[in-house]
């Protein structure tokens, strides 16, 4: 009853099939030294800010129940109406 479980099964992967490792890959690979974490694998111009904002929870349980991603699905959305309207 006290045995340590493990998380998720491991499974064998055969070398072979490991994807090749091209110049892109290395182009959006985190970055370390050590621990330390020297730079983000993001393509460039996509920067991001963070920030605080309220939403209607309507809104909200709407694109959570759209599962993982559901942020980026979010922003996409809004870009996406930008394009045909103004802000202001």
């Amino acid at each position: 009853m006290n045995a340590n479980k493990r998380g998720t099964p491991t499974t064998w992967t055969d070398p072979d099939d490991a994807p090749a490792l091209t110049d892109e890959f290395f182009e959006q690979a985190d970055e370390y030294v050590g621990d330390r974490l020297i730079r983000r694998g993001r393509p460039m111009g996509s920067h991001k800010t963070a920030t605080t904002i309220r939403f209607d929870d309507e809104v909200l349980d709407a694109f959570k129940a759209t599962g993982k991603g559901w942020q980026t699905r979010m922003n996409a959305a809004l870009k996406d109406w930008l394009k045909s309207h103004s802000p202001m």
